[in-house]
Formats: structure tokens, sequence, C-alpha cells
């Protein structure tokens, strides 16, 4: 069985190549059948919010909400509380299956054994 995969997507539609490379690794590791725990921090928290991922368009890529849908249905994402307090994201405004959380849960995933970590 693969190790388990934690991707933090940082950037949101001011870089969007970047950001869809992120959810595409995210969404490929759940195919390969990883436990995939994907992070939603600065500008990609917005992306917990129900209709955000549609804004973002990149040209030969498959749909950013066809991605994020994806790892809801079969893995975990969480958006940074931080990011989204200074966004005035509440708990109340994400996508269901999508949570919250801190730094220290953010480093328990990271420091867990076997885990892979990479930050788009």
């Amino acid at each position: 069985m693969p190790r388990a995969l934690v991707v933090k997507v940082t950037c949101g539609v001011d870089d969007p190549e970047r950001c869809n490379q992120g959810f595409t690794v995210a969404a490929t590791a759940l195919a390969a059948d990883a436990d995939v725990s994907l992070w939603l921090t600065g500008e990609a928290a917005w992306f917990g919010v129900p209709g955000r991922a549609a804004a973002l368009v990149l040209p030969h890529a498959r749909p950013l909400a066809d991605l994020l849908a994806a790892v809801v249905g079969s893995g975990r994402v969480t958006v940074c509380s931080q990011c989204a307090a200074r966004r005035e994201i509440g708990e109340q405004d994400l996508l269901e299956g999508v949570r919250l959380a801190g730094s220290s849960s953010y480093v328990e995933e990271v420091l867990a054994e076997g885990v892979q970590a990479l930050v788009y």
C-alpha cells in the first residue's frame, strides 16, 4: 500500500497552474490508493467554500471542482483555521466534508511515520 500523502496548496486563482498541480497530485494519489490529506492554506482556503473551485480555469487541466470533489469523497480536506479567519470564512461557509484545523493538526499529520508531505 502506498504511504500517506499530505498535500498543502498555498495558492489560488493568483497562481492557477501551481494550484491545479497540487490538486491533481492529491487526486492522482487517491487513484493509487494512497491515504490523502489535502490542506488548503493562504488563497487556496477559498476553495473550501462552495462554488469557488469553479473560478479556477486552466486550459488542458481537469477542472479544479472535479479534483476537489474526488479528494473530499475519498480523502480528507482541511482549510487552515488562521487562513480562514483572515478571510472571514467560518465553518458554516465550508463545503460538506471540509473541516477547519490549525497548525498543530498539520504538524501532527506530516510528522506521522511513513508520511510524505508536498507543498504547492
